[in-house]
């Protein structure tokens, strides 16, 4: 049974907590259905964290359930038209944060996400950069401001 809202899709079913399994992470695509803007990112299903008081480190689920990526931009606009207007589908599934990571990095290239464009001229992916050191105002045709 879902247990959050706008579920993550993954191979056309909605993905739960029990789908896990023994992967790290995945990658993912989030679709705005307004406007068929697209965000590709990557999030770790865990993350290890220290309770305070603690002292130890305690490996928990993490708030990947509710995550809608990093983007300044997709965020601005998910609070202006609401997130049943974002699609979220689950790419790909990895064992290891290395894969997770390689694979989010070889899917910013493929699909060209700094220079691809809508048919109105205008940025098809909100994504502004590739590891902090492609950025789409030296790629794209669409101004530093984007």
């Amino acid at each position: 049974m879902v247990d959050y809202k706008n579920p993550w899709i993954f191979q056309g079913n909605p993905f739960l907590s029990e789908n896990i399994e023994d992967n790290f992470g995945f990658v993912y695509l989030i679709t705005n259905t307004k406007n068929n803007r697209q965000y590709i990112g990557r999030k770790y299903f865990w993350s290890n964290r220290k309770p305070k008081g603690k002292s130890r480190r305690v490996k928990s689920e993490s708030d990947w359930k509710k995550y809608y990526g990093s983007s300044d931009e997709l965020n601005k606009d998910r609070k202006e038209i609401g997130n049943e207007y974002f699609k979220r589908e689950i790419l790909s599934l990895h064992k290891t944060k290395g894969q997770v990571n390689y694979e989010e990095t070889k899917q910013l290239f493929i699909n060209n996400v700094l220079i691809e464009a809508l048919d109105d001229g205008g940025p098809l992916y909100y994504n502004s950069n590739i590891l902090g050191r492609y950025m789409k105002k030296n790629y794209g045709n669409f101004g530093a401001n984007s």
